[in-house]
């Protein structure tokens, strides 16, 4: 367990703003900052984070928080280790308590496979520099490719050992379980032992956003036929293939700078980009392109440079790749390399300014790319022009703007001599297909990133208070400190000044009155104890709850859904707000809370009413009866103070 003293430094460190422009971009909006929502896909910025509050929330699909919660719910890790990466971004010592054996036994699965990939990362590292094998081989390698050792370090590259289990070995004796080695990809289970995976390669670990490593590709040395070139760790609870970009974690601030990301094939080609001072750059790593990483890429910049070898095979087998990045909305650029370059090979050859300039001066948008790729295969054949064309309209009709659209319309009837109207009534008659009207819907839950078993919140079912009580605590965090009333003391004299905090809590616990909802009954306990002490704990206390479900909560309870438009603000237009009306919200809202505590204890009465006259209880029938008049005498008096708003 970490130290609670070392809990309140991160939080106190932890600059809202500043921990999530690390993953999405962000702009100014008035006092607040507003971008694109990393949980779900959205066009129109819904996601808003409050450097005052120190919450973000999302009102699109309602993700809310502060840093902690964010960091959780983004890189789906534990309450812990969010402390623990927001500890490493603000160098704070992490103070724990020592934990049992029984404890370590008890660390869910993701977090022992991040323990043994970080083990591995460490492993590797120190293999590749210091080693006699790891310098030979591993080493000798990287200088013979030209790649300077910063670059090496930079993006932890390693070596595992020729020997069969010399790593698996080594982990189990420093403690690591073999299961975990296994279900990391790192060791392969035989019948009786298990061996090393990437034997005899150099290592590239493969990051998430925050930098935890996830899996590992290894490039083999030695030449067998019998053996991959390259080789990934398999899918597992924390690697995903399809999901993750190498080189995302040393890109993801450049390329918000650049407001641009260079999208190469594989791991060196990343390495060589930075050594040629270009570090907004990404790899598929081999793999054929997917939306889950055109939308990573999104989240950082809306346009997106595919660097392609001069290798026309192997474009044609990724070309695909372009209609996933126009069906998101994004820009699409294309570069293709002299014949024979690779962007390792060629930003070796020529120099920094001159790799540069070579992007810029031979960057070409996707309809010129085509033509030119495919033009060939035509060879003036009016069957095979009618089948290029039609490839063209496809990669149009996918991009959801209209005016984009048009754009790439008018460009592939200059350039294919094409009738414009020939080419809407195709690119319409593909959007009327259903597949077409399905795409960029809005995701459903299930579509949704799911945190793992240690954040999913209990999903209470809603009670006639569920409203009523949110309500309350709502204005208990919000205006918890402000004066409701004053009065003079009768045993001394003197002016007493009455909070919100003061009223509410005395209102309900004078009708020994309780919460349903768990985490509301946890906040107004919280609330209770400052109370009784004479003090208000202030909204941060809460937004900064070492409980997660309280602070996100609290944060979702003070975000508001809109802002009074400067319009008003400018012109000094007079707008009442919910501040100066507390002392008619306020006990509107105690007497709708008490109203719906009685409703529910009225419907229990009448539950029991029907029981007892199917019994035939007459005694019981009639005190049930008359506890049951009382609670509608008791909702007829409220409703009248709350100007018969409430229906019975």
């Amino acid at each position: 367990m970490i130290d609670r003293s070392t809990i309140e430094k991160i939080l106190d460190a932890a600059q809202i703003v500043d921990v999530i422009q690390d993953f999405v971009p962000l702009k100014k909006r008035g006092a607040n900052y507003l971008g694109l929502c990393p949980f779900h896909n959205e066009k129109t910025p819904s996601f808003t984070v409050s450097p005052s509050k120190e919450i973000f929330k999302c009102f699109g699909c309602g993700k809310v928080g502060n840093s902690v919660n964010f960091i959780m719910e983004h890189e789906h890790l534990t309450y812990p280790e969010a402390l623990k990466y927001l500890a490493r971004k603000y160098n704070i010592e992490v103070v724990e308590k020592e934990r049992s054996p029984e404890d370590i036994e008890k660390q869910n699965e993701r977090e022992s496979l991040l323990v043994v990939t970080s083990y591995a990362a460490r492993q590797f590292t120190e293999n590749l520099f210091q080693t006699d094998e790891g310098i030979s081989v591993g080493l000798t390698y990287f200088k013979e490719r030209g790649f300077r050792q910063n670059t090496l370090k930079k993006f932890e590259l390693g070596y595992c050992f020729e020997k069969r289990d010399a790593f698996s070995a080594k982990a189990l004796e420093d403690g690591y379980k073999q299961e975990f080695l296994v279900k990391s990809g790192l060791s392969i289970q035989h019948d009786d032992h298990i061996t090393d995976r990437f034997s005899g390669r150099i290592m590239f670990p493969i990051h998430s956003l925050s930098g935890q490593v996830l899996g590992f590709g290894g490039r083999i040395l030695k030449s067998d036929p019998k053996s991959a070139k390259y080789i990934n760790s398999p899918e597992s609870e924390i690697y995903h293939k399809s999901r993750i970009l190498y080189g995302i974690y040393q890109a993801r601030k450049s390329i918000t700078q650049e407001d641009r990301c260079y999208l190469v094939e594989g791991y060196t080609d990343v390495m060589s980009l930075h050594e040629a001072t270009i570090e907004n750059v990404v790899a598929s790593s081999g793999t054929s392109l997917t939306q889950e990483q055109v939308r990573l890429i999104k989240r950082f910049t809306q346009n997106i440079t595919i660097l392609y070898d001069g290798d026309p095979a192997g474009i044609k087998a990724s070309i695909r790749g372009i209609d996933l990045v126009l069906e998101e909305g994004m820009n699409v650029k294309i570069v293709l390399l002299p014949d024979g370059e690779d962007p390792d090979s060629y930003s070796k050859k020529v120099s920094n300014e001159e790799f540069k300039k070579y992007l810029k001066v031979h960057e070409t948008d996707f309809i010129r790319f085509k033509i030119r790729l495919l033009i060939e295969e035509a060879n003036n054949d009016p069957v095979s022009k009618a089948t290029l064309i039609r490839d063209i309209v496809k990669s149009i009709a996918v991009i959801p703007e209209t005016i984009t659209r048009t754009v790439y319309i008018k460009e592939c009837s200059v350039e294919m001599e094409v009738p414009e109207p020939v080419l809407y009534q195709e690119v319409n008659k593909l959007r009327q297909q259903k597949s077409f009207q399905d795409r960029n819907k809005y995701p459903g839950p299930e579509d949704l990133p799911q945190p793992p078993p240690e954040i999913v919140r209990s999903v209470q079912p809603k009670t006639v208070s569920y409203y009523s009580e949110k309500e309350v605590i709502r204005l208990l965090l919000k205006f918890g400190s402000e004066e409701f009333d004053r009065r003079i003391r009768k045993e001394d004299g003197k002016e007493e000044v009455i909070t919100i905090s003061d009223f509410v809590v005395r209102e309900i616990i004078t009708d020994d009155l309780s919460f349903d909802d768990t985490i509301c009954s946890r906040i107004f306990e919280d609330f209770r104890f400052h109370v009784e002490q004479g003090i208000f704990p202030g909204d941060k206390h809460f937004i900064k709850h070492e409980d997660p479900e309280i602070s996100r909560l609290s944060a979702d309870l003070l975000a508001d859904s809109h802002e009074l438009s400067r319009i008003w603000k400018d012109k000094h237009t007079y707008v009442e707000t919910e501040d100066m009306k507390l002392k008619d919200i306020v006990p509107d809202a105690i007497l709708k809370f008490k109203s719906d505590k009685i409703k529910a204890i009225r419907d229990a009465i009448g539950k029991q009413l029907i029981e007892a006259d199917k019994s035939g209880d007459t005694e019981k029938l009639i005190a049930l009866q008359k506890k049951y008049n009382n609670m509608s005498i008791a909702l007829g008096l409220i409703s009248k103070k709350l100007g018969n708003r409430i229906l019975l």
